[in-house]
């Protein structure tokens, strides 16, 4: 049985999840959307909630909606803005507004290629390549969690640079990986690249234990625009010549307070900026299949 255009266009709409901490992308879908329209008035979002991992995908196919309904001109440019904006700023949009930091001083990987002898040889189901071995995960963030702290050295504390590069090796004070948990998203495959985050859990200045400090990841595979796995990591900073945990020296310390900062700046920023699409998107869905006389654009001429 055909589905009425608004069925139809639900089964496409964003999925509300209920907010947890350190939740996975968030936007919001108007309150709203189980009813019809009734009011020409655009409708104004009023605060973020969490939503399915999937959302650039469901908003793509939202504005894929409104254009088979038929679109002006204007509507037209307007939808093409917002494609152009989630093209560009995906990264931002999936990771900023859970409050890591994207930009290249602070990056761990960028784009990097996921190479096909990464991948797990399935020789019972009929000897063809699977996913990317579960272990490259870890190797993943480890590899970026070392160029996150050789960011601080380069970029953000040149002043103290020896200092943070000599915290990745295993003389003086350095760095223990305590423990990591790894959720897995999706099975990843060849070919496909990564961008790998990481972002502090904490506020360093209200942490309790001042010689650890934890980090969340998010490796996000390019060819999906999503993560494909999640990592937390528990770290100790360790005095190797003393063999004993050391609290963070204080140039660390303070470093990570100035990176907390960032991260809560950015997490705001592109939390606006998700509010902003999808109430753009809204819009876009009022002025065209959500309303009265909506008929779908089946492409057809009259004779």
């Amino acid at each position: 049985m055909r589905q009425a255009p608004r069925q139809q266009a639900l089964a496409a709409s964003t999925i509300i999840k209920p907010s947890i901490a350190a939740g996975r992308f968030f936007s919001i879908s108007p309150a709203h959307a189980e009813t019809k329209s009734t009011s020409t008035s655009t409708p104004t979002p009023t605060k973020p909630h969490m939503i399915d991992p999937k959302w650039l995908t469901l908003t793509k196919r939202r504005i894929g909606r409104c254009m088979m309904f038929g679109l002006k001109p204007p509507q037209i440019q307007e939808a093409g803005d917002v494609l152009q904006q989630i093209a560009r700023d995906w990264r931002e949009l999936v990771s900023g507004s859970e409050g890591f930091l994207t930009n290249e001083t602070v990056r761990g990987l960028f784009q990097h290629n996921v190479a096909w002898g990464e991948m797990l040889y399935c020789a019972l189901a009929l000897g063809y390549y699977g996913h990317v071995n579960n272990v490259m995960y870890v190797r993943y963030a480890e590899t970026a969690r070392v160029n996150f702290m050789r960011n601080f050295a380069t970029h953000m504390d040149p002043a103290n640079k020896k200092a943070w590069m000599n915290l990745v090796g295993s003389t003086g004070i350095g760095l223990i990986l305590r423990s990591i948990k790894i959720d897995y998203k999706f099975p990843m495959k060849y070919p496909d690249k990564i961008s790998v985050y990481h972002k502090l859990v904490q506020d360093p200045s209200s942490q309790a234990e001042k010689s650890a400090f934890e980090l969340q990841v998010v490796i996000l595979s390019e060819a999906h625009q999503r993560p494909a796995a999640r990592c937390h990591e528990d770290i100790v900073t360790y005095n190797y010549r003393e063999a004993k945990k050391t609290p963070m020296p204080r140039f660390m310390m303070e470093q990570f307070q100035r990176a907390w900062a960032l991260q809560e700046e950015a997490k705001k920023t592109w939390q606006q900026r998700i509010l902003e699409i999808e109430g753009r998107v809204r819009t876009l869905e009022t002025d065209s299949w959500d309303r009265e006389d909506a008929v779908e654009d089946t492409g057809s001429t009259k004779k």
